[in-house]
């Protein structure tokens, strides 16, 4: 993390207001706990850590067609589950292929409603133009982390990988 913040600081000469960390799978508490330190030490006070992983609740669509693309289950304060795919009100249908899973969505550090985090998430979704699909299930975060971590493996463990997206791309 602290990698990270100073080579963002490096590039943009500036610290970040606020920091959201999108990962696949849970929070350790020793993890939390390094991010909190380096986030402290950098002077960074406003941060979200968001587990986004799969779920096996199910909702039903009020038609014959799945939930909303947008549709929110408040299970409590730090946790949901939400449809990044499904029912889209502007087709009049649902544009995929096959029923929709929802995401389900944990805040582990939340100084965001868990609303807000929704709406983030969702937007994010949309944000792969590398593809025709209007939306994705998962945010561009994980996608494209994902497809780094694809890459990376065929790095040498002596080289220095590229910091900048635009080599991955």
């Amino acid at each position: 993390m602290r990698d990270a913040l100073d080579e963002y600081d490096r590039a943009l000469e500036h610290m970040p207001a606020r920091i959201v960390i999108h990962k696949s799978s849970y929070f350790r508490d020793s993890e939390r706990a390094g991010f909190l330190r380096a986030l402290d030490e950098k002077g960074i006070r406003s941060k979200d850590f968001v587990a986004i992983t799969d779920t096996d609740i199910r909702l039903f669509g009020d038609s014959d067609y799945p939930p909303k693309r947008g549709t929110m289950l408040t299970i409590s304060e730090t946790e949901g589950v939400l449809y990044t795919r499904g029912t889209v009100d502007f087709y009049k249908t649902y544009p995929g292929m096959y029923v929709p899973n929802p995401l389900k969505i944990t805040a582990y550090e939340q100084d965001s409603s868990l609303e807000s985090l929704f709406d983030e998430i969702l937007g994010l979704t949309k944000m792969n133009w590398n593809n025709t699909q209007m939306d994705g299930r998962l945010p561009i975060t994980l996608e494209c982390a994902r497809k780094i971590g694809d890459i990376m493996k065929y790095v040498d463990p002596t080289e220095k990988p590229q910091v900048s997206y635009s080599f991955y791309m």
